[in-house]
């Protein structure tokens, strides 16, 4: 089964929190497994879409307690890593969707880049070289 990773701000606007919720129920209903940093923002609005569509969603936790979790997380994974969880992320994801973000999405889009996983990148981090730029969630699902 597919796995693919939505990374992003940890809080956001209503705006990114939407496109990133769209991205999610597009991945859950295309039958693959959302993964994603397990937090707010991006990841919880993603993590969402996919649960109301009914899929799956893993959220690989900086800290040591799966109650960090948000509340649309079905299998929280402690890590108790801090930023290098991010690895986890992109190493269990098999194509990434970068929506929005800070230097944390700017490292695991770096990482991803170096391990030669495809990234989507939609509202992020502009003119990185090997990222395919989407302008619409359905642009990102299709793109996967």
């Amino acid at each position: 089964m597919k796995m693919i990773g939505v990374i992003g701000a940890g809080h956001c606007n209503n705006e990114i929190y939407e496109l990133a919720r769209k991205v999610g129920d597009g991945i859950a209903r295309a039958g693959a497994i959302l993964v994603c940093g397990g937090l707010g923002g991006v990841m919880e609005g993603a993590s969402r879409g996919a649960c109301e569509a009914g899929g799956q969603t893993v959220g690989i936790l900086p800290g040591p307690d799966k109650a960090q979790a948000n509340p649309y997380v079905t299998i929280p994974i402690v890590t108790d890593l801090g930023h290098a969880r991010n690895i986890l992320v992109v190493r269990s994801s098999d194509i990434l969707v970068a929506i929005s973000g800070g230097y944390g999405t700017l490292s695991e889009i770096s990482i991803a880049l170096k391990l030669g996983k495809p990234v989507i990148g939609l509202d992020t981090w502009p003119d990185m070289e090997k990222v395919r730029y989407v302008f619409t969630p359905e642009e990102a699902i299709s793109a996967i």
